[in-house]
């Protein structure tokens, strides 16, 4: 069996929770002892002084509370746009140095893995095939000198988020598979996936089917996003019992899916995303009744 570790993306702690002793003592109080940071928290930032000392306040805070970081990772302020993909090498090239800075950031909190969404292609791109080759390489490309980056930062994984859209690279699971491929051929560190169980909603046969994805690729994703969603959209649900009713996740069959992939490890991270005008304290009531969801099967 493999072993599985619950924890949080703080995503939800965006704009109500910003402050690390606010997030962190709400995750302490949950129970939960694990978490992916949103680089969310440190926009618009992240490449001044600022940002550096709340890294530094970040890797005191949770220390304090017995929270440890896993990960950081982009949130959604960084995949509404191209990144590296975006048709403008300028574009790219400020994505790429992005990148770099939280990079930098991880290094600050002593936190050893990074990662998330790394790029977008425009329709116009993606709907020619010698546009959209030449991007697909210079996309590998910058990731590999990415990868190389975090390496002289003694960052030892380099994450890659499957994505929901066709033209957001990778998709489909024989494109993640490709995509591992080709940048492990000589990659600095390992890449490796963090696959989201609502982003299957847009595919097809059993590539629609988020179990699937898990029996066939969660030995290449050590960390996987949990939301609640009933398979049409993207839904970023909380796992409470009105969503559950609806919902298609079920954590029994994610942790057997998980054992029968052959997985040694999987870290499990709940990205509840709830919508801006949404109540602050059911935001907290949705966290708790989630966190307690899953625990009854971990």
């Amino acid at each position: 069996m493999a072993r599985i570790v619950f924890g949080l993306n703080n995503c939800w702690a965006v704009k109500r929770w910003p402050l690390p002793e606010e997030w962190a003592e709400i995750t302490h109080n949950l129970d939960v002892d694990v978490v992916q940071v949103s680089f969310d928290l440190f926009e618009p930032m992240l490449g001044n002084k600022g940002a550096d000392l709340l890294a530094e306040k970040t890797r005191e805070v949770t220390t304090k509370y017995g929270v440890k970081i896993h990960s950081t990772f982009t949130g959604l302020i960084m995949y509404s746009v191209n990144l590296l993909a975006h048709p403008d090498q300028l574009v790219r090239s400020a994505a790429l140095q992005w990148y770099f800075r939280g990079i930098n950031l991880t290094r600050k909190m002593n936190v050893r893995i990074t990662g998330g969404a790394m790029g977008a292609m425009s329709v116009k791109d993606y709907e020619s095939p010698e546009r959209r080759q030449l991007v697909m390489g210079n996309l590998f490309e910058s990731v590999k000198e990415l990868a190389e980056y975090a390496y002289y930062h003694n960052i030892e994984i380099l994450l890659w988020e499957p994505m929901p859209v066709p033209r957001e690279i990778p998709w489909s699971i024989e494109e993640a598979k490709r995509v591992l491929k080709e940048i492990n051929k000589d990659s600095k560190i390992p890449v490796k996936l963090n696959i989201d169980l609502g982003h299957q909603c847009a595919l097809q046969g059993d590539e629609r089917n988020p179990y699937y994805w898990i029996e066939q690729l969660a030995p290449e994703s050590p960390s996987l996003h949990v939301q609640q969603t009933d398979g049409q959209g993207d839904r970023h649900w909380p796992f409470t019992e009105e969503y559950n009713k609806v919902g298609i996740i079920k954590p029994d069959k994610v942790i057997e899916s998980i054992d029968n992939s052959g997985a040694k490890e999987v870290h499990l991270f709940l990205e509840y995303i709830p919508a801006p005008e949404y109540p602050d304290k059911r935001v907290l009531e949705d966290l708790k009744a989630s966190v307690k969801y899953w625990k009854q099967y971990l």
